[in-house]
């Protein structure tokens, strides 16, 4: 029976298994977080980051923009066709109501033929006057007829393109909450990054402008004022463009809001927007539409006025004032401002009038 009894096991193993079991499970969970922990990034590589996610915040912005106008038009257009079939239905129920009188009135006329009605009728003149005004009513009776069917089959029409108009409007909001989400994922992540900064260093990023226009010369913190609004029409093509300008100088130091189009908030397209809005012009809402308007003029030939284009992706646009120096609203935190045009990659520029 000796043989079948199990060794006696030392009284130190089992704990030297659990120590040794226990170092190795948090060993691996330093492992495990560390892995997972977010990168050091210096005060430059925070501030090149979150310039990226700004970038990509403003072209979410402007693709939200173009499907809000396509979402407004669409709304307008449903809402126009729904007018217009209110109008063929009442239109319809008056046919209707007329073509029921008819038949009524046929009803209580009998099935008599029209040579037994003249044999019983008691003055045969006034029969032969009815029958002629009857079949004058049998005309009438017909193109009503007619008109009610033209009605029904435009009603059915109208119905079906305004089903497509509404499938449309759905397509075009839900495509909205995902640029809109897209814009608020990106500022949330900057945001985050940006927590990051002393105080010092944020107000030093909120206030110079981005990218390479660092070395321009505007204090930290303080908003561009540039040259007085009444310069503005100096080099101006024309009164238009001078008033645009002057009403650019006058949105200084006002703050971004992405989607905002004035007049006490405005993202970089809704500046522009607003800007020759304020001169009698309509420029289109986003920047992908305002850089086909007008005609296209170099770098070298800009003049007060011109819209001037950023990115490959031509995500950003300013207003030119001179001096290779344009006002626009840059971004969530730094408010509308003058700065040079060689501060972001040149996409192109369009002289609107």
């Amino acid at each position: 029976m000796a043989a079948h009894r199990k060794p006696k096991q030392h009284p130190l193993n089992g704990r030297v298994a659990l120590t040794l079991a226990l170092a190795g499970a948090a060993t691996a969970t330093v492992f495990q977080g560390s892995g997972h922990a977010e990168p050091h990034r210096s005060p430059a590589q925070v501030k090149a980051e979150a310039d990226r996610l700004y970038r990509e915040a403003e072209e979410a912005t402007e693709k939200y923009n173009g499907v809000k106008e396509e979402a407004k038009r669409t709304e307008e257009e449903l809402d126009s066709l729904r007018d217009e079939a209110a109008r063929r239905t009442a239109r319809l129920n008056a046919a209707r109501d007329a073509l029921g009188s008819v038949a009524s009135a046929q009803y209580r006329g009998g099935g008599l033929g029209p040579a037994a009605r003249l044999a019983l009728s008691s003055d045969p003149d006034a029969y032969l006057r009815g029958a002629a005004l009857a079949d004058r009513v049998g005309d009438r009776h017909a193109t009503a007829v007619g008109a009610a069917r033209s009605e029904v089959t435009e009603l059915a029409r109208l119905r079906a393109e305004a089903a497509g108009r509404l499938r449309d409007l759905t397509a075009r909001q839900a495509e909205l909450s995902r640029h809109k989400a897209a814009v608020q994922d990106r500022l949330a992540a900057a945001e985050k990054l940006l927590a990051r900064l002393t105080a010092a260093e944020r107000a030093a990023y909120d206030g110079a402008p981005s990218g390479t226009a660092a070395r321009s010369a505007t204090p930290q913190g303080a908003a561009p004022r540039g040259p007085a609004p009444r310069r503005a029409a100096v080099g101006a093509p024309n009164p238009r463009a001078a008033q645009a300008v002057a009403y650019a100088y006058g949105a200084l130091g006002k703050p971004y809001v992405w989607g905002a189009t004035g007049p006490s908030a405005f993202d970089c397209s809704g500046l522009t927007q607003a800007a020759w809005r304020s001169a009698g012009v309509s420029l289109p809402r986003t920047t992908y539409s305002q850089i086909d308007t007008g005609r296209r003029v170099s770098r070298s030939a800009l003049a007060p006025g011109d819209l001037v284009f950023f990115y490959s992706g031509v995500s950003h646009v300013g207003l030119y004032i001179g001096d290779g120096r344009m006002i626009h609203a840059p971004r969530p935190g730094a408010p509308v401002r003058v700065a040079p045009i060689d501060e972001m990659p040149w996409a192109g520029a369009t002289r609107v009038a």
